[in-house]
């Protein structure tokens, strides 16, 4: 049985994702910080970690960029999970004056928790909140996490579907020690810097307009050592064993100061 590490507690949307990428039974491994969850395949504690990368609402998690820079871990599939917020607690919700979340969801609930007064409180997942509304056992607070977590916790729905847009997804990376072969539907992630000069990001662009590769995703990070420098974060279709790609990163490689390959695997589709 596969072993897939997430960040959390049981009934984390990072475990409901990492169940419906895998079309087998597969053991779920929770561990407290991002770290830990790549730690553990580093380590063959695990096989396959799963990550967070971006939501539909709230943009990128920057933490999960940050680590993917410094893995040695490849990037060997993708999935977009629904994200399906519920307020849960033990009061009514005329009761409720607090909630507990991960800072993402809070922020992807942000109309709800203004237009009903809230104070939120940050906490380091969704399905622990459950856990801390629970033990605290207050009719004044309440947490914003999946119908999953509340059942695994006990612990009543107040709310259902309280995102500022029903249509929400997050998009999470799979990761694991192997790499994928070419399935003629794939993506590939990679990572680079570049001189600060003017034209160097179009230099870089212009590879892929000269191969007709279509860039699904551009973001810069800061680098962390040096201000105001930059990594750049790109995805594109394609796979990286194509003779095509592989020129093209070949070349790309010759114009940065540092490239890393994340990995390449199957294009999912949005559910």
């Amino acid at each position: 049985m596969i072993r897939v590490s997430f960040q959390g507690e049981r009934g984390a949307y990072s475990e409901a994702a990492a169940k419906s990428f895998f079309d087998k039974e597969i053991e779920t491994i929770p561990l407290v910080t991002f770290a830990d969850v790549l730690g553990s395949t580093t380590k063959d504690e695990t096989e396959c970690s799963i990550l967070p990368v971006e939501n539909s609402i709230e943009g990128s998690v920057g933490q999960s960029y940050d680590l993917l820079y410094s893995t040695t871990l490849n990037a060997t599939g993708e999935v977009y999970h629904r994200i399906e917020h519920c307020l849960i607690g033990i009061g009514e919700l005329k009761d409720v004056d607090t909630v507990y979340s991960h800072p993402q969801a809070l922020g992807q609930c942000r109309k709800f928790i203004e237009e009903n007064n809230l104070k939120t409180i940050p906490s380091y997942d969704t399905a622990g909140s459950v856990k801390i509304v629970k033990e605290l056992n207050k009719k004044n607070s309440a947490c914003i996490a999946s119908k999953a977590a509340s059942e695994i916790y006990k612990m009543p729905v107040i709310a259902e579907n309280i995102a500022n847009n029903l249509n929400n997804h997050t998009r999470f990376l799979i990761l694991s020690k192997k790499e994928t072969d070419e399935t003629g539907n794939d993506k590939t992630s990679i990572i680079f810097s570049i001189k600060h000069e003017p034209g160097s990001l179009y230099s870089i662009i212009d590879h892929f307009h000269k191969n007709n590769v279509n860039l699904t995703k551009i973001e810069s990070r800061p680098t962390k050592s040096n201000t105001w420098e930059y990594n750049f974060y790109v995805d594109f279709e394609g796979h990286q064993k194509n003779p095509k790609i592989s020129e093209m990163l070949d070349n790309i490689k010759k114009e940065t100061l540092f490239m890393k390959v994340l990995g390449s695997y199957r294009s999912a589709k949005l559910s």
